[in-house]
């Protein structure tokens, strides 16, 4: 079973944000001081993308490079899905998933009225949701 990572979408505004950063590139990487010691797990599962306090998207880890000046690539698939969005707090950098991935939204679904990531949280750890 593959290895999944987690990752802000640091200075997006809204989900069309990362969109858009996809829609730019042909093949989407990130640079990351440091590779993963588990990397060659990581390949084949995914990156999941957080925005407001919510795992929101995935994109599929296709491996890892080093760069020229000595950093680390994690190469992306070109193509963002959208998954039910689940509470996760930020944090800098990637991290390994710790939880069970969220599923990811079939074409045309509507995820309705979903609460922000922050309120979501609260309201869980509460046992109201």
């Amino acid at each position: 079973m593959p290895l999944h990572l987690t990752k802000i979408a640091f200075g997006a505004q809204s989900y069309g944000d990362i969109e858009s950063w996809y829609a730019q590139r042909r093949s989407p990487n990130l640079t990351t001081r440091y590779r993963p010691t588990r990397w060659e797990a990581c390949i084949g599962g995914s990156l999941y993308w957080i925005h407001q306090h919510a795992i929101v998207a995935r994109s599929p880890i296709t491996g890892f490079s080093e760069t020229p000046t000595g950093r680390w690539s994690i190469d992306l698939e070109p193509r963002l899905i959208r998954v039910m969005p689940v509470p996760k707090r930020a944090h800098q950098g990637w991290r390994y998933l710790k939880i069970d991935p969220p599923r990811d939204l079939e074409e045309g679904e509507d995820i309705g009225d979903v609460l922000p990531g922050k309120l979501m949280g609260k309201l869980q750890r509460l046992g109201l949701v």
